[in-house]
């Protein structure tokens, strides 16, 4: 399955409509909603049953099936069962008012296996090796973020300059305009936003593409307005509320998937064990 340009793993419809939900129109929102919120029902209903249930027509669900990369309706209802076999029980999961510091401690806990497996599921292989190729080959990383994504974005920055990667990180918008209007061919502009909507940081990256670097980004919606200017696009899970901004745990998606990215960029490049002992060593008299 394919979406906008991206391959995308097929056990993970579910998370994909998370995705995609902001760039849906009102009728695809509805059948979205009612998927989400009933999948088994969804499985075992027609596409008229569907549009019933959803208050459309049977042409905004074909839209919506489309839209998510499926031919048709029955390969959309085929993706849904497989997710539904591997779909965790979320009452587990919800914290009640009444429970003890340890049962909130492990429900959290769950919570947050559950959303570490679903970032698992929407890792494209591809898209990794692909920013790890052009990491390694660029002159320089550039690493943009504000707000809760600027301390992200200097997570990233120590993880690289500890396997000896040239790179920067900025947080500040009208730094990160400034920077983006002198980078240049053989660079790598890596921009982190988890709506990928916020201008301080798209209106960068465009700006950077237009320059000839070459452009990443890390989001958690696929068709926001970012990644329109990246040439490879990695992804998160999330279900951030406007008023939820900076969640801890879409934070734990985040550095997972990052940890994932270093990790493979240490392995492929050939001096990052002897920067990696350089910079231990460098610190090593802080300690008592």
């Amino acid at each position: 399955m394919k979406i906008a340009g991206q391959k995308i793993n097929q056990s993970n419809t579910l998370l994909l409509i998370s995705s995609i939900y902001s760039s849906l129109t009102k009728a695809e929102k509805k059948v979205a909603d009612f998927v989400r919120n009933n999948p088994e029902e969804a499985v075992m209903a027609t596409v008229t049953d569907l549009s019933e249930q959803a208050g459309v027509g049977e042409t905004s669900v074909i839209r919506f099936c489309r839209k998510l990369g499926f031919r048709g309706y029955h390969e959309f209802k085929l993706s849904i069962a497989q997710d539904i076999v591997n779909l965790p029980s979320v009452s587990n999961v919800e914290i009640e008012l009444e429970d003890d510091t340890l049962t909130k401690a492990r429900k959290m806990t769950a919570r947050n296996e559950m959303k570490l497996k679903n970032t698992l599921d929407l890792i494209n292989p591809g898209d990794l090796d692909r920013a790890v190729h052009r990491m390694l080959a660029a002159d320089k990383v550039y690493i943009y973020g504000v707000g809760s994504s600027g301390i992200t974005a200097l997570d990233l920055h120590y993880r690289l300059m500890r396997i000896g990667m040239n790179a920067e990180a900025h947080r500040d918008s009208h730094i990160i305009a400034m920077s983006a209007s002198l980078v240049k061919k053989g660079d790598v502009v890596f921009g982190i936003s988890t709506s990928g909507s916020t201008r301080d940081l798209v209106d960068p990256m465009r700006q950077a593409k237009e320059n000839g670097a070459e452009v990443i980004c890390l989001t958690s919606h696929m068709r926001s307005p970012i990644t329109a200017h990246a040439g490879t696009i990695l992804l998160v899970p999330s279900r951030e509320m406007p008023t939820e901004g900076g969640s801890l745990s879409t934070k734990i998606m985040q550095i997972h998937l990052l940890d994932i990215l270093c990790t493979l960029l240490s392995y492929k490049k050939s001096n990052a064990a002897e920067a990696l002992d350089k910079t231990a060593r460098s610190v090593a008299d802080k300690l008592y």
